[in-house]
């Protein structure tokens, strides 16, 4: 959550008075505290510098905006991200899963770091694609798949009848023995994009 005392000490906001805010004060404050926070979230969310961010607060009346703050308001982001982790999946039956793992890079201990962010969509009993769950591994193999499949289906992942990604091994191998019934296919795009590679240029159509 916020730092509320960090953000008592910007500028927008007032120095406690010696008489008791009346309730019209107080919610104004908290509303103005949980905008400036949501604008702040967002741009960190949107990879806005501390820089740009801090042109952009100086609209709303903030003359300065520490990275400390910065930090501290971006905070806020975790709770709905984890909240976001752990619901229960109970759109289903999910019918059609895709699984894939992403590359990317994050800040651990002031360096950058490889890691692979593993993403399962499945279609809802609504017809509606729906984002199931998302983890973050060091790298990519059985074992993370494995423990990501049966973080689904321990929230309440049911029904899968067809499970499409990339023809990675370990995720191969967790589809079959986390989700049994369930048929796996080779995703098209991915195999179209093995097949390019492998081509030479002057044999590409």
């Amino acid at each position: 959550m916020c730092d509320r005392q960090s953000l008592s000490n910007l500028p927008l906001f007032p120095s406690p008075s010696r008489h008791r805010p009346s309730r019209s004060a107080v919610f104004g404050t908290s509303v103005r505290r949980w905008s400036l926070t949501t604008v702040v979230a967002t741009c960190y969310l949107l990879g806005v510098s501390t820089r740009r961010m801090e042109k952009l607060v100086e609209t709303l009346g903030i003359i300065h905006l520490s990275k400390s703050q910065v930090s501290e308001m971006s905070k806020e982001l975790d709770d709905h991200v984890a909240d976001f982790r752990t619901r229960p999946l109970d759109g289903g039956p999910y019918m059609f899963v895709a699984a894939d793992a992403l590359a990317m890079k994050v800040r651990e201990g002031g360096r950058a770091v490889n890691v692979s962010v593993m993403v399962a969509t499945g279609v809802n009993a609504d017809g509606h694609r729906e984002i199931l769950g998302l983890q973050v591994a060091s790298s990519e193999d059985g074992a993370g798949w494995s423990e990501f499949f049966r973080d689904l289906t321990a929230r309440g992942l049911t029904g899968v009848k067809l499970v499409i990604s990339d023809a990675h091994v370990g995720l191969v191998a967790a589809t079959a023995a986390t989700l049994p019934g369930a048929a796996w296919q080779r995703c098209q795009m991915h195999y179209s994009a093995n097949l390019m590679s492998a081509t030479p240029k002057s044999s590409r159509p």
